[in-house]
Parts: C-alpha cells; structure tokens; sequence
C-alpha cells in the first residue's frame, strides 16, 4: 500500500501539532491518516480500504456512521438542541434514565464528556464518601490519562522488577509533569492477585480500588473465577469503594455492563466508548450514598463535577439513539456478536495450528486478542514475560498491509462490530492465512 497523502498530512500538521495527533496515543507506525469510516470499513487519505477491527479504541460497537446513531445527532442540530449552559435538558435526563434502567448498580449517574474524567470523578467522590485518600489500581490497567491513573499500563519489565505475589509493584508514570508525591498514595497491583489486594488494604487509608473488570487495554485478560466477588468481599470488609471502570466493557459484552454477566455490583462504575458510538461521552454512576455527594447541603461535602460540554446536546443524541438501539434489539445484537467473535476465534485457531504459530486467541463476545504465548495470560508480568512482542507487531503491520486494520501495537484488543458480517470475517481469515503462508 501506498501512504504518499497520508506522510504529507502529517507532515503538514506536525509545523503547529507536536507529533501531528492531538492524542499522542494514535502515533503509531505505520502513520496512516484515516479520513472516513462506514460500517465495518475506514478509508485512509490515500484511498485504501480497510475492514476495522481498532474501532478508535473501541467505541464503535454498531459500526461507523451508524444511520440511526447519525440521524439522531442530525436531528439535534436541526431541531436546535443548542448547548445553553444554564438549567437542566431533557436530552441528559433521557440519558440518564437509560443509563439506570440497562445498569442494575447505577442509582444516580453524571455525564461527563470523556472515560478520564468520569473516573476522576469516581477519586474524588470515593475520596470525600471515606475521608481517606489512598487508592489502589492495576497494573495493565488503563484508567485515564489524570496524574493518579496515569501509571503502569504496558510497563516494560525491567522497570517493575521481579514479580512478587501479594505485594504492591512500584508506581510507573507515564508521563512528566506528574507530582513526585502521586505515588505515594497509589498502590499498583497485579490483576488477579486478592492477597495483595488485601495486603494494601492492611497497610494503607484505601479509598477506593478501581479496576477494569476485564484488563482491555492489554488485550483479553480475564478475572479469574472468584476474583471480582473478592473484591467485592475485601472492599465491604475493609469499607473501600469498589469501582469498576467499563469505560471499554460496558454495553460491547451487554446491555448491563459485564458486571451484569458477573453478578458482581460495584459502588461506582465508569463508561465510555460504546455508550454513544463514538461520539464523545463518558458517564458515572453507582450508589445513591456516594453520588449524591455531587448534590450534597453541605458545602463542605460536596464534590464538585463541572463542565461546560457535560451533557452536550449532539453526544447525548449519539448515546440516546445507541442505547435504545440496544435495549431494542439486545435480543439479536448479543448474540450475533457473540456468534461472529466465536467465528473469528475459532478460524484464527485453525489457521495458526495448520501453519504450527503456538497463540492463545482469548476472547470476550465481540473483543477478541491473538497472543504469540502458549496460554491465556493471568496478569501484566504474565504476558509481557511470554508474549512474543516483536512478532505480534509484524503480524499486524503484516494486516494492515492485506487491507486489515489492527491497531499496530502488541497486545491491543480487536472489536468486531455489530456492521461486521460473516463474509467480513472469512475475508479476514484469508488474509491471515495469507500473512502467515508468507512467514511471520
């Protein structure tokens, strides 16, 4: 493939934009400049076509430029839906009700305008519900980009030394700028590891632990049978807020978050992504004790949520129309992800033992993730000591070259969408099959 307009729109925007993205997140080799998306589809600068499994990080549960999704936010801008800045809407108040109707946990929820600031404000709030200031996250974990989560994602292992089971690992920023004294009230642990989780919860004033319920940013990583219910156990025990972030897999595994597959309630959940597909909006909900801080006659305890774009009128059409979407159709939506998921999974594993690459495919519903390793990884120190990262990137760019789009850094998690057909996933299939007669 050729990337002449897309290495010149870089170039052009790199004169007034540090590194030509306005999220350093998206820089990446190969630099692809993507100016249009419909359905399971984007097109790059250049032309070329792509079938999407990035799915911008993984918003786009019902495809790009969903009709109705787009008619909804059309029709917002017709209709005068303007941001006023001053009083209530009846578009957030739709939102909410959804919002608390699809998720058995959420008493009370706020809307925010982005995943981050939604768990900044669940800190906050866990911080001023306890009187305590400690919180505890997860290594492999990604939370947003504020000082106290903005830490120990893809963590090379050098930097975390050797593993210890039920301890703490030390605090990785990843970013300057950060106050020095940030880590010494955030506590790092590995996922799926209860005794360390109980060992900084001894040790520490812990406010709250937040945890994504599956590790998404690293990939599949599942909790292990019994965890989050031991979390729940610990965070009762020791009278810690439980929050869990579904900011990638609420509403992609079902309509009531994946808590809901668990039958584990959190007190505070974040989402994101999927709730408005694609457009920016994040939310926070959970118990009535806590939220109601954000309202509380005490101005003492009250917990300031601001924002000037919270509840903006054409993302909150865009999460409106998704989540009555969804609500509409769960009854077909779910399973057909899980059907073309199961699809995928089972070709990649066909595929790779005929051609004898040892991977473990781990999958949930419609996110799924090929490791170059001969298990499914526990923890962050599992897969990094495992996976064979060098390969897992040329398997990717080897995709991209094929007209598959797959995010082209190790361990990142592919979304099939629900724009995504069975002729989409054989076409996939023969790519890879293709990669891989060519040697990987």
């Amino acid at each position: 493939m050729e990337f002449a307009q897309s290495k010149a729109l870089f170039a052009r925007n790199r004169r007034l934009i540090p590194g030509g993205v306005v999220s350093l997140n998206r820089l990446v080799d190969p630099e692809i400049a993507f100016v249009r998306g419909c359905g399971p589809r984007v097109w790059d600068a250049d032309g070329n076509a792509y079938l999407d499994y990035h799915a911008g990080f993984a918003p786009y549960l019902l495809g790009h430029s969903h009709p109705e999704v787009q008619a909804a936010v059309v029709r917002s801008v017709e209709e005068g839906w303007t941001l006023m800045g001053s009083g209530t809407t009846p578009w957030e108040g739709r939102a909410a009700e959804l919002l608390c109707e699809s998720v058995a946990s959420l008493d009370r929820v706020q809307l925010t305008t982005t995943g981050s600031e939604a768990t900044y404000h669940a800190l906050r709030l866990s911080r001023a519900h306890t009187g305590r200031d400690h919180i505890v996250v997860m290594q492999g974990g990604y939370n947003g980009w504020h000082d106290e989560v903005a830490c120990n994602v893809m963590t090379p292992l050098e930097k975390l030394g050797p593993r210890s089971e039920g301890r703490e690992n030390p605090f990785v920023p990843l970013s300057a700028g950060m106050p020095s004294n940030v880590a010494s009230r955030v506590h790092v642990i590995e996922f799926n590891d209860l005794e360390a989780v109980e060992w900084c919860f001894r040790n520490y004033e812990v406010a709250c632990l937040v945890t994504e319920p599956i590790l998404q940013n690293i990939g599949i990583v599942k909790p292990r049978a019994g965890y989050l219910q031991g979390l729940r156990d610990l965070c009762d025990r020791y009278g810690v807020v439980l929050v869990f972030d579904e900011v990638k897999t609420g509403f992609r595994h079902a309509l009531g978050g994946y808590q809901s597959l668990v039958g584990v309630r959190p007190d505070l959940s974040t989402f994101g992504k999927a709730i408005a597909n694609g457009y920016p909006l994040g939310a926070i909900g959970g118990k009535a004790e806590i939220m109601d801080l954000f309202s509380h006659p005490d101005a003492d305890r009250r917990v300031l949520i601001a924002g000037t774009f919270n509840g903006h009128p054409a993302p909150v059409a865009a999460a409106i129309a998704t989540m009555e979407i969804l609500k509409r159709d769960q009854a077909a939506i779910y399973p057909k992800l899980e059907a073309l998921g199961a699809r995928m999974q089972q070709g990649l594993e066909a595929l790779f033992d005929r051609h004898g690459v040892t991977v473990t495919v781990a999958r949930q519903g419609s996110a799924f993730c090929v490791y170059f390793m001969d298990h499914a990884p526990k923890n962050w120190h599992d897969l990094a000591s495992n996976n064979d990262m060098a390969r897992d990137v040329r398997y990717r760019k080897a995709l991209i070259a094929r007209g598959v789009y797959h995010f082209p850094l190790p361990t990142k998690q592919g979304s099939i969408s629900t724009a995504h057909t069975e002729a989409d996933i054989d076409a996939t299939l023969e790519a890879t099959d293709a990669v891989l007669r060519d040697g990987i």
